[in-house]
């Protein structure tokens, strides 16, 4: 069995994916403006991520869970995001995402993307229809940062062998914990606060300073 030679981690709405999920499933159901400019706040590091969460899913209360179906061919991987999973699998690498976007769509993404570990939310749904309430742990800052060590753990590498990649607040801890983190056309409390930052929309990018800090 091949050793494995490092983890990467990364985020997946405005990472892994240009969009929001949240967002569009917002605009889906009618309520855009609403749940968008509650995801801005929550990014921007005004608001706490969970109480934000809640306020969001909560505004989706009565809609049918075909809205998740729905927004799936609006999902596209940001550019060099294949390519750079690809390329990190090629060097005995593991990849993981945390999201505090939602099981329902994200595990689809991280099959298509060939990801080895998923986190996310997940929705409750009863009789087809949304509930405005979550299942289970919610993905915080504090449960990402956990997932990069558990996950490291499991594979038998030191913090210092892991890498994450982000772009908003709820990503800070994450990306502080790793050996290296990369802000992602992040925000500017993440990329006022992360040792490394990719300000292009290329996340093949991510390569190019793991060649840089294992040179």
């Amino acid at each position: 069995m091949t050793k494995v030679k490092g983890l990467l981690v990364m985020d997946v709405d405005s990472t892994l994916i240009q969009e929001e999920g949240i967002d569009l499933l917002g605009q889906a159901a009618g309520l855009g403006e609403k749940i968008a400019a509650i995801t801005e706040r929550a990014m921007q590091g005004e608001l706490d991520f969970k109480q934000a969460l809640a306020e969001r899913v909560a505004l989706l209360k009565g809609q049918p869970d075909s809205l998740l179906t729905e927004i799936l061919p609006r999902l596209h991987f940001t550019p060099g995001a294949e390519a750079l999973i690809a390329e990190l699998h090629k060097r005995d690498y593991k990849v993981g995402l945390v999201s505090g976007g939602f099981h329902e769509t994200v595990d689809l993404l991280a099959q298509r993307a060939g990801v080895d570990y998923v986190m996310a939310n997940r929705l409750e749904i009863k009789d087809g229809f949304l509930t405005g309430r979550l299942l289970g742990e919610i993905v915080t800052k504090d449960i990402k940062a956990a997932k990069l060590c558990s996950w490291a753990a499991e594979n038998k590498l030191t913090l210092s062998q892991t890498v994450a990649v982000g772009d908003g607040a709820n990503d800070l801890l994450m990306l502080k914990t790793a050996g290296v983190g990369i802000a992602f056309c992040a925000k500017p409390i993440v990329r006022e606060q992360a040792s490394y930052r990719i300000d292009e929309a290329d996340l093949y990018k991510v390569i190019d300073i793991l060649d840089e800090v294992n040179r």
